[in-house]
């Protein structure tokens, strides 16, 4: 229990989204990386060597501190100089010379903002973001947030935040220019289906329940907002409550809707899908770049394994969800409804460092049991639903296609029990 809990608070499973945060298994790479590293007597000079010792290479760092003092003495705007900024972009940009989005170094501000999003308290519209492409985009507003009463949709672009262009920002950077006090304002100009627009937003704080339930007759709508800290305590709680109802005959059916999901701890999808699928049966599969790979089992039993289930999912649904709802269309548990999912199939491991800063690093890519990596490409639903394009992100319980189909496909599974 100790070593399970350990490894859900240090890895991640990111969409970046901001979220967009996933969990991996306790891989030391950042050791890997660093105690085969020393700095030699000069201070212009480092030496690298690789793991069999049995090679050396010579890294003049003179042109780095060279630049750094040409800075300091020459630089006219002096007001202008922070030396911690400085210093932390020359990390940023060391980390981002790898071309990967999810491997990411985090000021102490930034690794903050991330945990505060696994909490799901913090102030700010109340949208996911993720990477696309190279480009900032929505992975979804938030249900009764500043960012879905503006109007904010799945797939709409970050082009500027108060007028300064987000090209080639990180997503952190994205983050900490929209995020800010309540009662403040922000101005985002956005890209959607070949239109320009800038629409002002009132910062508010923003708490969102990973767990939300109700009842329509006799079936049960549980809605997954993400895989966060609280998320298995809330998860089984509403679980116990369908469980007795389903084992009562009260209910006879299930939908999980898992849209606009980006994500969050690995452990607690492998722990939700366990809840519909039995033990010993595979949920997910870890590749490492050494060509190592670790299998996540389901370990304990299920209290909904026979309930009939229908999963609705759409492009914002990523990274856990992902795994949650592939898992259980693999192993023919569930009818996944809606449209292809976001495609996020990398892990990351999230390192505390000194300071407070952060370093989440991709590890490894995760592997469905039926052996898909859908990574770009997502989770394909048995059945394609859209909701209608609707500018003003109003969309209600009775123009919700998707959610009227999977009530209308629930209706068949239960004439099938």
């Amino acid at each position: 229990m100790k070593n399970t809990r350990l490894k859900r608070l240090t890895n991640l499973l990111f969409i970046l989204s901001l979220s967009t945060l996933l969990l991996g298994v306790g891989f030391r790479l950042g050791q890997l990386s660093t105690n085969n590293n020393f700095v030699t007597s000069h201070p212009y000079g480092l030496i690298n060597l690789d793991k069999d010792k049995e090679k050396a290479t010579q890294l003049d760092f003179s042109l780095f501190w060279d630049v750094w003092e040409k800075i300091s003495d020459k630089f006219v705007a002096r007001d202008k100089i922070n030396y911690t900024k400085m210093y932390y972009g020359a990390i940023k940009g060391m980390v981002s010379s790898l071309d990967d989005p999810y491997t990411v170094f985090l000021t102490p501000d930034e690794n903050k903002m991330s945990k505060d999003d696994l909490v799901g308290l913090f102030e700010g519209i109340g949208t996911q973001l993720g990477l696309k492409n190279g480009e900032i985009v929505i992975i979804a507003p938030l249900k009764k947030s500043p960012a879905e009463a503006a109007g904010l949709k799945a797939g709409d672009i970050v082009k500027k935040v108060d007028g300064h262009s987000a090209v080639n920002w990180t997503l952190y950077e994205a983050v900490s220019k929209i995020r800010g006090k309540r009662g403040t304002k922000v101005s985002l100009t956005l890209y959607r289906i070949e239109k320009e627009f800038t629409v002002d937003i009132i910062r508010e704080e923003i708490k969102v329940p990973s767990v939300e339930i109700e009842f329509e007759k006799d079936v049960a709508i549980l809605r997954l907002t993400r895989f966060g800290e609280d998320t298995n305590d809330l998860w089984d709680s509403a679980i116990n409550e369908i469980a007795s109802k389903w084992h009562s005959g009260q209910i006879r059916a299930m939908i999980l809707d898992l849209r606009d999901n980006p994500g969050g701890y690995l452990d607690s999808s492998v722990y939700i899908a366990s809840e519909f699928i039995s033990e010993g049966k595979l949920v997910v599969k870890q590749e490492y770049y050494n060509g190592q790979s670790e299998n996540h089992l389901v370990k304990h039993q299920g209290k909904l394994l026979d309930i009939p289930l229908i999963i609705l999912i759409n492009k914002g649904s990523a990274s856990a969800s992902e795994i949650v709802a592939g898992t259980l269309r693999d192993h023919k548990r569930a009818k996944l409804i809606g449209e292809t999912t976001f495609g996020k199939g990398s892990i990351q491991e999230a390192i505390d460092l000194k300071q407070g800063a952060g370093l989440h690093v991709t590890i490894a890519k995760w592997i469905l049991p039926n052996g898909d990596w859908i990574n770009s490409k997502g989770v394909t639903p048995n059945i394609k639903v859209g909701n209608p394009d609707d500018e003003n992100n109003t969309i209600t319980r009775d123009t919700d296609l998707q959610l009227e189909r999977a009530t209308s496909e629930v209706e068949k599974l239960k004439l099938n029990k």
